[in-house]
């Protein structure tokens, strides 16, 4: 057996290894399921995109209450860019009082919770995924600041796998072809 059938058969046996190991809820080895969350980054712009892919690089190397930071600051970054469409008209009818005129205005003076109901306001999301993505943000907060929370693997996982959820339920339709 020469050294490049031998390199191929450690190649597989590893690829085979972590298969196994992957299906093990404890085992590190289920980071290899990471590679179809990257599958659904498609649709994200290229900083939220730099983002989803910061906070599954940091679930890799066991940083997980930073990998659920990261994904918060994709969404906000998506939630944003939709309540900026239409130069903020939406927004700012909703709430005269705001007067947003750019990204960096919203950022500096509307904290995220505020912004999470500026999307139902706008019918960006209904009521309850507005609760469901408060729900995000206090995980977020909880992992931001000094507390007794400890997310492990699939905490960071799922957070990151909600994240996406639900900026492919913001996402617009693509419209369906009749037959």
């Amino acid at each position: 057996m020469d050294v490049r059938e031998l390199l191929h058969r450690v190649v597989r046996a590893d690829l085979e290894a972590r298969r196994i190991l992957a299906s093990h809820e404890s085992a590190e080895a289920r980071v290899i399921t990471i590679e179809e969350t990257y599958d659904r980054l498609g649709k994200l712009s290229i900083r939220q995109d730099d983002l989803i892919r910061q906070a599954l690089r940091g679930i890799e190397n066991a940083l997980y209450r930073s990998a659920i930071v990261m994904a918060w600051a994709a969404f906000m970054d998506f939630a944003e860019e939709k309540l900026s469409s239409n130069k903020f008209k939406a927004l700012n009818a909703s709430y005269p009082d705001w007067k947003i005129t750019d990204l960096d205005d919203l950022r500096d003076k509307k904290p995220d919770h505020q912004i999470v109901e500026a999307l139902r306001v706008t019918k960006l999301c209904t009521k309850n995924e507005m609760k469901s993505i408060h729900g995000l943000l206090s995980v977020r907060n909880e992992s931001a600041h000094p507390s007794a929370f400890l997310p492990d693997l699939n905490r960071a996982l799922g957070f990151v796998s909600e994240i996406l959820h639900r900026i492919e339920i913001m996402q617009p339709k693509k419209p369906s072809k009749r037959k």
